[in-house]
């Protein structure tokens, strides 16, 4: 190691017609109101401004509100919705083909229904959208006044169940050949035990030793996914030696078969006393290590200086790791920290830089990749150094 989204019969089952105005009948040219006059009436906050589509039908079951939103979601321009009767502005139908006003009559149904809670329903051409709405009464056995669509676009929740599906698809891949691994050699020495010498039994524990340290490693992978999906990933700081933290991977490396002259450290001095959870640093040191030996060629270069954090130049301490292989192509390099992104064929299962990434930006620092001064890939990340207030 060297340093350094009806027929008018139906309508009628929807809402009532509309009152006939002084001027004429209650045609939807008449009964047109703009979404801005609808403004007032939600303490000054614009409906354009709301990131969900926004549907509103008055007492008549006219449409007053067709928001920016709704427009984008169901392709009908606000102008040509507003006024019409809500069944035919909005003319959703459930999974089965049935048309949903219909089937919900809002306005003539039981006095108790306060509204429809979210649920899949299908738009004019077989898109799906999800819709909730609220009937607003006077009182709660009164007629309808309102009725209040939400409307959103699936295409956040289906990425999610892609996302969820194929999670579980590598975990069941990743488990199972370890898993037949232990199963196999413990039924085999439980069943022959006296056949194989003192040798064999070893050399099968410590088969078995390694596949149960890799299940243990994925289910600490799954848990920290868990914690960084759902924000609670804890961040316990202490001060952290980032040249000892650095020199332990480097030995694992090099007792593992790797040659210390492939690692060159370089440690800037005068460096910032770094406040860090010292275990979720050796995750990060020990995934971008792992990353540069395995999928890297050459000299693997590790470099600690004095850096800047956020957009509000804080203190902080910078990391960068790159090696001399081929590095990772530019059209790649903006998918590098997502969920099962791998590199190259040579294993693993694709979720450590996504963790490195989550763990970086816990401890509120930001973390790049890119191509190394001799051709490789470089990550480079920056931790504020986080000096607690009573230190400073």
């Amino acid at each position: 190691m060297t340093v350094g989204t009806d027929s008018p019969a139906q309508a009628r089952s929807a809402a009532p017609h509309a009152p006939e105005e002084p001027g004429g009948p209650g045609t939807p040219a008449d009964a047109t109101v703009s979404t801005a006059d609808t403004t007032t009436a939600f303490a000054g906050v614009d409906p354009d401004d709301l990131p969900d589509g926004l549907v509103i039908a008055d007492e008549s079951g006219r449409v007053v509100c067709f928001n920016a939103a709704a427009g984008r979601i169901t392709a009908v321009p606000a102008d040509r919705a507003l006024g019409l009767p809500l069944d035919q502005a909005l003319p959703l139908e459930d999974l089965k083909g049935r048309r949903w006003w219909t089937l919900t009559d809002p306005y003539g149904g039981l006095a108790t229904r306060r509204g429809q809670p979210e649920r899949n329903l299908l738009l004019p051409g077989g898109r799906e959208v999800l819709v909730s709405a609220r009937y607003v009464r006077e009182y709660p056995t009164g007629p309808v006044r309102r009725v209040v669509v939400s409307l959103r676009g699936t295409d956040a929740r289906r990425r999610t169940e892609r996302s969820h599906a194929e999670l579980i698809a590598t975990v069941a891949h990743e488990l199972r050949s370890p898993l037949t691994s232990v199963k196999g050699f413990t039924a085999t020495l439980l069943d022959k035990w006296e056949r194989f010498t003192d040798e064999q039994k070893r050399l099968m524990l410590e088969t078995v030793d390694a596949d149960a340290g890799r299940i243990k490693r994925l289910i600490a992978e799954l848990l920290d996914i868990s914690r960084i999906d759902s924000g609670r990933l804890e961040v316990r700081r202490q001060p952290v030696d980032l040249a000892a933290a650095i020199g332990r991977h480097i030995q694992v490396h090099t007792t593992g078969g790797q040659s210390p002259d492939r690692f060159f450290v370089r440690i800037r001095p005068q460096l910032p006393p770094l406040w860090a959870d010292p275990d979720k640093i050796d995750q990060i040191l020990g995934n971008l290590l792992e990353n540069a030996v395995r999928h890297g060629d050459g000299t693997v270069t590790i470099e600690v200086a004095p850096g800047t954090a956020g957009d509000d130049g804080e203190e902080g301490t910078e990391v960068t790791v790159s090696d001399e292989g081929p590095g990772i192509p530019e059209a790649s390099m903006s998918r590098v920290f997502t969920r099962f992104w791998r590199g190259s064929k040579r294993g693993g299962t694709g979720l450590g830089l996504y963790i490195v990434k989550g763990i970086v930006e816990a401890h509120g620092g930001t973390i790049t990749v890119g191509r190394g001064p001799r051709g490789g890939a470089e990550f480079r990340f920056t931790l504020p150094v986080g000096t607690p207030a009573h230190l400073i």
